[in-house]
């Protein structure tokens, strides 16, 4: 029942108020006036609590309520849950007031009325009364309570870190700052598509920053955990850019301990000359070459390949490493191994001087070059030269006699390259460039890979090694991995005759080619002009090569194959489609720091041709930079010709957004810049 003059209380906006009944509103409400002297209208219902034993005014509110505050202590709960507990009762506010305060007057009611009900820890309530909860539910909310605080703690200090670090301060950030931190990585590399947006924006919004991709972005360069330069299409990729503290350890503990090697009788060609032929920087040496004069005059060619296989197992934890990395990933900022460095740049690697286990593929081409005779050995080598491709085709133009041997693997390849041309190979000669960005990142440089005569001899050498590999796993029936392409539909001979001689006609052929398959079964490759072929030539940095290495070993020794054509099948798609991620990830991170290359050089004027047509209508066409070897898009307000060389400047480049424009320079005004 409720009079006029009883005390209620009632929630706004959730939080506790307290009023006095005034006067009936309707058959049901109540208007209630609280200590402000505010109407509020209520239903019964609503009312949390109410004292009815006396008469309140208003004006009584103020001192009622400093009564009661003097007695709400939540540590009193503590006690009274145990004694409660013990005795197995429950309690109601006036029983509650008599056993924590030793009287049941209407402050000390309400006060005990306040414990229980904003209490989440110790009494839950049912009806009118309040049971103590069991022991081990207290435990948990109180642990529950902790952590919560823990993380409000934590919340606080990671603010204050960044606050800090915001001002130049220098941050060490602790492990529990790192959710944080990697939800506004992903916002940063990821967008609106950010798995852990939410958590990101809200550490922004609470930081006062800009809560978007770009405020992200802007925030991890200046607090110095990302670079102006950070490579966000590596992040968005699933390569591990790190190795595991264990697999490293593993990895020293192998080359400490070489295994056992199965292959007990390697084929000794220490005695032969074994020619390494590489880029400067390469650090990863898979390929060495050799020529043998035989008795009868003929001459066997030797492609001696790196024996990773000497130190890795099929299923251990470095193959299993090796099979998630799939491939080495080489940036211009520096290269993703797909084994730990010091294995693959080590022992693996065929280094100078040092006798090294290798797969040998000895070859004897007939007078049209043509495969005649091959092998393939298991084998211990003794590299005698580490040469760059500069190195050897200064040693072909001098025609060094003391390296008969050399000068012979430069003249086969030479028969080789034409051999397969008879047979339907594709050779497109289109500039590749090579870029390298210094540590700091403050020096770019772009260098063009002349296709010269040590290039042609080592490629051919390589696809010789496939195509032996190829018809070895052919003729015995092994599950290898394959390389294949349909052939093309090439431009007529009538439409290619109508296009200028060289960059334009290749750029045209290049259009109309495939994208090679890989499987199990052998199959024609199109460009090489090979009815098989199967790449075994870098098995450091290709997964799929390793594999070929393990099917071919195991078969040369009389051993089971360690993979079945089904595990074959789908270990060589798995690596397939991650190569493909990882060659994405290098041409995208390649046209990046092209753009900011020319970015930085916005005054330079640059020699360009005119390649081809990528929307005539909307005259935007591609051309090349023959300086750069760089090949971009540029929107034209006149005809062009394809082949017609012009002079172009940048007028504007955002690498990070994917953005370069071209000026056209007139030729005076280009000779007197350059002058």
């Amino acid at each position: 029942m409720v009079d006029k003059g009883t005390l209620v209380e009632f929630k706004q906006q959730g939080q506790p108020r307290l009023g006095v009944v005034d006067r009936p509103e309707g058959k049901k409400n109540w208007v209630v006036i609280d200590e402000r002297g505010q109407s509020h209208t209520l239903h019964p219902r609503e009312f949390t609590y109410q004292v009815s034993d006396t008469a309140f005014h208003p004006s009584d509110l103020p001192s009622f309520l400093q009564a009661a505050k003097a007695h709400i202590d939540p540590s009193s709960l503590e006690v009274a849950w145990e004694l409660l507990s013990e005795a197995g009762e429950s309690t109601d506010p006036a029983s509650f007031a008599l056993l924590l305060f030793s009287e049941q007057q209407p402050p000390q009611c309400y006060a005990a009325h306040r414990l229980l009900s904003e209490d989440k820890i110790y009494f839950k309530q049912k009806g009118d009364r309040y049971e103590p909860r069991p022991s081990t539910q207290v435990e948990e909310l109180l642990h529950q309570i902790e952590k919560q605080a823990q993380r409000q703690q934590e919340w606080q200090a990671f603010l204050d870190k960044v606050r800090s670090g915001l001002q130049g301060d220098s941050i060490e950030w602790s492990k529990t700052d790192r959710p944080r931190l990697e939800a506004i990585e992903k916002l940063a590399a990821f967008g609106d598509e950010a798995n852990q947006r939410a958590l990101a924006v809200e550490t922004l919004t609470a930081l006062d920053q800009d809560p978007t991709q770009t405020g992200a972005f802007d925030l991890l360069v200046k607090l110095g955990l990302w670079s102006l330069h950070e490579n966000l299409s590596l992040r968005r990729s699933q390569i591990p850019t790190q190795f595991p503290e264990d697999l490293l350890v593993m990895a020293q503990h192998r080359i400490a301990n070489p295994p056992p090697d199965p292959h007990t009788e390697r084929l000794d060609l220490t005695h032969l000359k074994v020619y390494t032929v590489d880029d400067e920087s390469t650090r990863e040496i898979d390929d060495g070459l050799s020529g043998e004069l035989l008795e009868d005059g003929r001459h066997r060619l030797w492609i001696h390949i790196a024996d990773p296989t000497r130190w890795v197992e099929p299923g251990d934890e470095l193959d299993l490493e090796a099979r998630r990395r799939c491939t080495t990933v080489y940036l211009p900022t520096g290269m993703i191994p797909m084994f730990p460095l010091d294995l693959a740049t080590g022992p693996m690697s065929l280094v100078q001087g040092r006798t090294c286990c290798a797969l040998s593929f000895g070859v004897i081409l007939d007078e049209s070059g043509d495969i005649e005779e091959y092998s393939i050995h298991a084998s211990v080598i003794r590299p005698t030269y580490r040469l760059t491709y500069e190195d050897v085709d200064e040693m072909l133009d001098l025609g060094i006699q003391a390296e008969p041997e050399l000068n012979a693997i430069a003249h086969w390849s030479q028969v080789r390259m034409r051999w397969r041309e008879t047979q339907g190979a594709i050779s497109i000669h289109m500039p590749e460039s090579s870029i390298k960005v210094s540590e700091a990142e403050d020096d770019i440089v772009i260098d063009i890979l002349e296709d010269s005569t040590a290039r042609q001899m080592v490629a051919e050498m390589m696809i010789l090694a496939g195509e032996v590999a190829a018809r070895y796993g052919q003729e015995h029936n092994l599950a290898i991995p394959f390389r294949s392409q349909p052939q093309p539909e090439l431009p007529t001979d009538e439409e290619l005759i109508q296009l200028p001689m060289g960059w334009v006609r290749d750029c045209a052929i290049r259009r109309c080619m495939t994208r090679s398959e890989m499987g199990i079964v052998p199959s024609r490759h199109a460009t090489l002009g090979l009815e098989s072929y199967s790449q075994v030539t870098s098995p450091i940095r290709r997964y799929t090569d390793l594999l070929a290495h393990f099917q071919l070993k195991a078969h040369l020794r009389g051993d089971p194959l360690p993979f079945s054509s089904s595990e074959m099948t789908e270990l060589t798609q798995g690596a397939s489609n991650a190569a493909y991620e990882a060659t994405l990830v290098e041409r995208q991170t390649k046209r990046y720091w092209a753009l900011e290359f020319l970015r930085r050089n916005q005054d330079q004027t640059w020699n360009a041709m005119m390649l081809r047509w990528l929307r005539e209508d909307d005259g935007l066409g591609l051309i090349i930079l023959e300086d750069l070897g760089l090949e971009l898009a540029m929107r034209f307000n006149r005809d062009v010709a394809l082949g017609e060389r012009l002079q172009v400047r940048v007028s504007h480049a955002n690498p990070r957004q994917d953005v370069i424009r071209f000026d056209e320079v007139a030729m005076e005004a280009a000779e007197t810049s350059v002058a």
